[in-house]
């Protein structure tokens, strides 16, 4: 069981490496500005143009009402967000925060575990809750906890569309706890934009249906191999009693005679009342036969019996028979007084050939 965490755990983390090599290669050809908008505590939002304090910098005081930004300059702040990321920094008050711990196991699977918990440590459901996790903390041996900060979807998304409204092409949603780093509860991208999450979850299916197909060729090779390997034994064993054949044609001036021939074919093709004879002395009283099939010089017997491997020893022992295997596995049926055999069997001709 840990071996398959450990690799699901490495699949995961190969992912997260391709999709954010992917994001990172693209947007490297259209970096955007990033536009900070913090929550004050009287309900209004600070917009400034680059990350860091306002002393020195654009910044503009605006209030979202109805879903629509209310500034004093309205332009100064249309052209800040424009084509922007735009990242909302919630107030500590709108948010929740609550310590989590688990083992440190849970590391590779961190999201659907908080995912699974978000109904028990908050008054929302996962899909009505915007939330997100802290970086794992070691707590102990084995143990590491991270802190949950979620708040209501409902409560978020306004301001979230308000400012894709304003013109804002990307909004990330974080909470800082006290002492501690922001926290990401909500990351929200325009139609059309290139994000980490949409790309991992396109390489995940594109891998796992690769995968998928790989599976379903190597089984119809598998299949289609033994089709073409039992044609090719047959082919092989027609071409063995041609050339055969052809031989015993080539044996004198009588060979190709018919008495000649069914004289051949009385010496070296078995007898089934032979076989079946010999076959009566050899079964011991416990076996019993259910089918019994000659095919050349090739027998199959199905049936049932107490000890099927002691029938090969006693097949093989007699000189009628070599080659005694069997051709399908020994079961043994709820209802069967016994185990079910298939024993295959090559047939001895009874008599030499006299040429």
């Amino acid at each position: 069981m840990t071996g398959l965490f450990d690799i699901t755990g490495l699949f995961s983390r190969w992912i997260d490496s391709v999709a954010a090599t992917i994001v990172s290669m693209l947007s490297s050809f259209g970096k955007r500005k990033t536009v900070q908008v913090i929550e004050e505590d009287a309900g209004s939002f600070v917009i400034q143009s680059e990350r860091g304090t306002t002393s020195g910098l654009p910044f503009e005081r605006a209030q979202i009402v109805d879903g629509k930004i209310v500034a004093a300059h309205p332009d100064s702040v249309a052209a800040m967000l424009d084509g922007s990321r735009a990242e909302l920094v919630l107030r500590p008050g709108r948010v929740l925060f609550r310590p989590l711990e688990l083992p440190q196991r849970a590391t590779e699977f961190l999201g659907g575990v908080v995912r699974a918990q978000i109904d028990r440590l908050t008054p929302w459901s996962a899909n009505d809750a915007a939330f997100g996790w802290s970086e794992p903390a070691v707590t102990g041996a084995d143990r590491m906890t991270v802190t949950v900060a979620a708040t209501a979807r409902a409560l978020v998304q306004p301001l979230v569309d308000a400012l894709t409204g304003a013109g804002a092409k990307a909004v990330t949603v974080t909470a800082t706890p006290p002492g501690a780093a922001p926290i990401t509860v909500l990351d929200h991208h325009a139609g059309g934009v290139l994000d980490f999450t949409r790309v991992r979850n396109v390489l995940a299916a594109v891998l796992i249906g690769a995968g998928l197909l790989a599976g379903l060729s190597l089984s119809a090779a598998a299949v289609v191999g033994v089709r073409y390997g039992d044609q090719q034994e047959e082919l092989a064993r027609r071409i063995a009693e041609r050339r055969a054949a052809i031989r015993a044609g080539r044996d004198g001036p009588q060979a190709s005679t018919p008495l000649r021939a069914l004289e051949r074919r009385k010496y070296q093709n078995p007898s089934n009342v032979i076989v079946l004879e010999v076959l009566s002395q050899i079964l011991p009283d416990h076996t019993y036969v259910t089918e019994l099939r000659v095919e050349g010089d090739k027998l199959r017997v199905i049936g049932v019996t107490r000890d099927a491997p002691a029938l090969i020893r006693l097949i093989e022992q007699s000189p009628n028979f070599t080659r005694a295997t069997f051709f399908a596995p020994t079961t043994k049926g709820p209802s069967d007084p016994g185990e079910r055999f298939h024993i295959e069997a090559q047939i001895e001709p009874v008599f030499a050939y006299r040429s």
